[in-house]
């Protein structure tokens, strides 16, 4: 493999959905990558799993770092923020959560429409 090809397979898993499983994954990934879009989703939510595709979409389409969370995995998550429905997506920046989206399924052009009004930085792709 060339380091060419090598790279952009690199990019192609960067750009894919990252599956978090605690809450101490998330604040790591938060602590290190400067925007972060998380999904809390729950299994047989049928919701959820019509939201999955659009997320990586948004991961495929930008570089903001697109991780999806079972906070039944790590219950004081629920509380810490505030879950009270299912899919719930959380925007962080540079460490801090300034965004909600809490309103069932939404397509590819709302999610990326929310993180645009949430966020300072470019969310484009290179």
């Amino acid at each position: 493999m060339t380091a060419d090809a090598a790279d952009t397979d690199t990019d192609a898993q960067r750009r894919k959905p990252i599956r978090l499983s605690s809450g101490e994954e998330l604040d790591d990934l938060v602590a290190t990558d400067d925007l972060v879009l998380v999904d809390f989703y729950t299994k047989g939510c049928t919701l959820c799993q019509s939201i999955k595709p659009v997320v990586g979409n948004v991961a495929r389409a930008t570089d903001v770092t697109v991780a999806m969370l079972n906070p039944r995995d790590d219950l004081d998550l629920v509380e810490r923020f505030n879950i009270r429905s299912v899919p719930t997506l959380l925007l962080f920046e540079d460490g801090e959560l300034v965004g909600r989206l809490a309103e069932g399924f939404q397509g590819t052009d709302a999610i990326l429409g929310f993180v645009e009004e949430h966020t300072e930085k470019s969310i484009s792709a290179e």
